[in-house]
């Protein structure tokens, strides 16, 4: 079957099951994209692993968009390994309350990639069973990948535009 096809056949199957909750629906380069939301995002998961053999899960992830209102995306890559076919759901959460219900009822596996993303992000993962940091050490008091600091140092004196005749 074609790519494009299937595509379509997926997103019409998600509609017609959750109607106005799959939004912004896309294809770029041909991976299928929407966005849902987060009170819905464990039955569309399970629909989607139970219904549609969308059994891999292949990445849970997160983007920061600072200064939107939305704040962070919470991203899930699933993969359709019987038709070779992947698929990416995006849910936008508060940045002042990035919590998200878990998706280890769904996958045992998430456990640790809701971990990373807690880790790097701050966003949390409600229900996990063991939501602690995974990469960095426990007493950091920040999550790196928030782009909340200055891109540069306003103490380096080697950038100063006087240095370079300007």
């Amino acid at each position: 079957m074609e790519e494009t096809t299937l595509n379509n056949d997926i997103h019409v199957k998600l509609t017609e099951k959750f109607g106005e909750k799959v939004t912004a629906v896309s294809e770029p380069y041909g991976l299928l994209t929407f966005v849902t939301y987060k009170d819905v995002i464990i039955n569309v998961l399970s629909h989607l692993k139970e219904d549609l053999k969308f059994n891999f899960l292949t990445d849970i992830t997160a983007v920061h968009y600072p200064g939107k209102d939305h704040g962070i995306a919470v991203v899930y890559h699933l993969h359709n390994m019987v038709e070779k076919v992947r698929i990416r759901i995006k849910v936008f959460i508060s940045e002042q309350n990035p919590t998200i219900p878990t998706a280890t009822t769904v996958w045992k596996g998430a456990n640790w990639m809701e971990r990373e993303t807690y880790d790097l992000f701050g966003v949390k993962f409600e229900g996990h069973p063991d939501l602690r940091r995974i990469l960095n050490m426990d007493d950091l008091g920040v999550h790196p990948m928030l782009k909340q600091y200055p891109l540069e140092d306003p103490n380096r004196v080697d950038k100063k535009d006087e240095f370079f005749g300007r």
